[in-house]
């Protein structure tokens, strides 16, 4: 392991048009530069470029969208709106190095966003859509629906700059850099996800479901709402995994496990299995995609209700962020979460929950906004309180 970051690897950071890749990991950062390499595809055709990849490590995204690939999904309200990523942008890098300190990055200044923020759901209307979701839910049509709305600045922010505010102080477990080319234009991402999707090497695969968030541990130890929203993602996560794992296989060595993580606690449940042979990444990500605690249960009809409600696509956010290895036979992918997006001249930043029979309208959006004011606050960013969109 480097000590940090190689020089080469510090040019590219320095160079804003350069694809470089930064994913925290658990035994350090890995960092690759050089790009050789892009997969772009959308829709079915995505697992069939990631069976072709040629072998050797690709860092990128898959949007939330990816899903409505494998789920028989008809564009909604969500569809219309502004700005579309691909359903996966990968970089096949040439040269990479796990470092242990990013104490040397490139100092870009302050993160700036500007004050003027839109939300993609104000609180009337994101009343009315949790609304819907709990008819829904009483009706019987479904147990869990995650709500979102996303935040919008009207300018691209710096994501090296950002991505060295969030790694500055404690950095999330799935702290990540992605700035990448695309044939649409440029797409850069950093993030602070606190979440595992997916981390397999050869059979032995793992996902760790987050549902649960608060201020402080003791919030989540005696609320029923959190513990029961975990238990059913993890029921989901558990079937996911079924598809492609050996019978018998699939256990739970932690289930809704207190976690603190930067600015906030969560409750982490932690899933394993044995992948069956001949089992490729794309079959394991064509069986979990998208990530079970970011959409709901039963994931095919809460995937068309999500579309139906929300009034843009989640793109990046909500999707997963990290790297594939297909020369090894490995990867580790975060829920991108905690995720801002620079893509079409502006940031964006996506916030959430999930939302089951006793879910209180109030609390659901107070939810909200503090998973964005920690995370806005965290960046050092001025207009972290611009975030309380007017009702």
């Amino acid at each position: 392991m480097d000590p940090c970051v190689p020089p080469a690897a510090r040019r590219a950071l320095a160079d804003p048009t350069a694809p470089v890749a930064v994913v925290r990991r658990p035994d350090g950062w890995l960092v690759a530069w050089d790009p050789q390499e892009v997969l772009e595809a959308s829709g079915p055709g995505v697992f069939s470029a990631i069976e072709r990849a040629t072998p050797g490590l690709w860092a990128g995204f898959l949007a939330f969208e990816l899903g409505h690939a494998v789920e028989a999904v008809r564009p909604g309200r969500a569809a219309r709106g502004r700005g579309r990523v691909p359903d996966a942008l990968l970089v096949r890098f040439a040269r990479r190095a796990v470092v242990a300190d990013l104490a040397d990055l490139p100092d870009r200044g302050p993160v700036r966003l500007g004050r003027a923020v839109h939300s993609s759901l104000d609180r009337h209307e994101h009343r009315a859509a949790l609304g819907t979701a709990l008819e829904h839910i009483r009706a019987g049509d479904c147990y869990q629906v995650n709500l979102t709305r996303t935040l919008a600045w009207d300018a691209p922010a710096d994501p090296l700059a950002v991505f060295g505010a969030l790694v500055r102080a404690r950095p999330a477990p799935h702290a990540s850099l992605l700035r990448l080319a695309a044939d649409a234009g440029s797409v850069a991402v950093a993030g602070a996800s606190p979440e595992t999707f997916l981390r397999w090497d050869g059979p032995a695969v793992e996902t760790r479901p987050i549902k649960g968030t608060a201020a402080h541990p003791a919030a989540l130890t005696r609320s029923e709402k959190d513990r029961a929203e975990n238990v059913m993602i993890v029921d989901l996560a558990r079937n996911d995994l079924g598809r492609v794992c050996t019978p018998g296989s699939i256990h739970v060595p932690a289930l809704c496990a207190v976690e603190r993580h930067p600015g906030l606690a969560h409750l982490v449940s932690t899933v394993r299995g044995s992948l069956r042979p001949g089992v490729g990444v794309a079959d394991l990500l064509r069986a979990t995609c998208p990530p079970a605690s970011v959409t709901g249960a039963p994931k095919p009809r809460v995937l068309q209700l999500i579309e139906d409600l929300e009034t843009v696509p989640r793109g990046v956010y909500c999707g997963a962020t990290g790297w594939i290895d297909t020369e090894r036979g490995a990867g580790d992918l975060a829920v991108a979460i905690r995720t801002f997006v620079v893509a079409d001249d502006r940031t964006t930043l996506g916030v959430g929950g999930g939302i089951v029979a006793d879910s209180d309208p109030d609390r659901e959006w107070a939810e909200t906004e503090l998973k964005a004011r920690r995370l806005l606050a965290r960046t050092g960013a001025a207009d972290a309180a611009a975030v309380r969109v007017p009702a």
